[in-house]
């Protein structure tokens, strides 16, 4: 690894796009990058981090499953990453880690931006409450949103709900529930073979289903929603905006994020 070196850490990690994503930004500023894709779990991310700290690990990007234990092994972390408890973003400073979450700006740029939905006034059900879902909590509230989240344990939505002065549904009465302007999918649920089933109540002729995910994770959540009736998005474009931000964190540059999005959506 050079000085400057960059990494991805998650679990699984062989399918991410980040390594590319940033070879593409670099072409763009015209620097030289070593960013690579790192397996990682829960039980050893602390020593393959502190292992790459070594080698001259300058920054690092955080995924599932770790971003709530990026956030308990920095020694310094942002407003932001703070109130959601979540760290996408590490940056090497002399006395360890400095963390920071990129997802909800990610999110909200990918939403606004590339997709023209506005977020303030709307009625947004958010499923999940994990690290990625709780940086979407708090960027749709902020962002003027009436937010209510279900989650398969009630436990954590409420938590996430307090802090986000957020609304919580049991997971039990989505069958209940009235259609909702946004519907966020941001449960592991994706990752594994089976498909998707929910009770569609939550969706109306014109709602919008987003999820974090992208490629065939995605898939179950997306073929649910676009059978229930609403428009679908996945989560591609907001890889690329968040990654786009900590591109600018590092190196003090914001890359064009379009021509990225559009060859990988080509490719995909």
């Amino acid at each position: 690894m050079t000085a400057s070196g960059y990494a991805v850490f998650g679990q699984p990690i062989a399918h991410s796009l980040s390594p590319r994503i940033h070879a593409m930004f670099a072409a763009q500023i015209g620097i030289a990058l070593d960013y690579r894709a790192i397996e990682a779990s829960l039980d050893d991310f602390a020593s393959k981090l502190d292992a790459f700290a070594r080698e001259g690990g300058a920054g690092a990007n955080v995924t599932l499953p770790l971003k709530q234990e990026a956030a308990r092994v920095c020694t310094e972390i942002s407003d932001r990453a703070r109130r959601a408890e979540s760290v996408n973003t590490l940056i090497r400073a002399d006395n360890g880690w400095r963390g920071d979450s990129t997802d909800g700006i990610g999110f909200l740029r990918d939403l606004r931006d590339r997709h023209r939905f506005e977020p303030h006034g709307k009625r947004a059900l958010l499923l999940g409450a994990g690290g990625a879902a709780r940086a979407v909590a708090f960027a749709l509230v902020e962002a003027g949103s009436e937010l209510t989240i279900a989650n398969r344990t009630r436990e954590r939505a409420e938590m996430l709900a307090d802090a986000t002065r957020s609304q919580v549904i049991d997971w039990s009465a989505l069958a209940d529930a009235h259609p909702f302007d946004l519907v966020v999918h941001a449960t592991a649920a994706g990752h594994g073979d089976a498909s998707m089933t929910l009770p569609t109540a939550p969706i109306g002729g014109s709602t919008l289903a987003y999820d974090l995910s992208y490629g065939a994770a995605a898939a179950p959540f997306l073929a649910w929603a676009h059978g229930a009736g609403a428009r679908t998005i996945d989560g591609l474009g907001m890889l690329v905006e968040q990654a786009a931000e900590s591109f600018a964190i590092w190196h003090g540059k914001t890359p064009a994020t379009g021509p990225v999005y559009a060859a990988l959506r080509a490719m995909r």
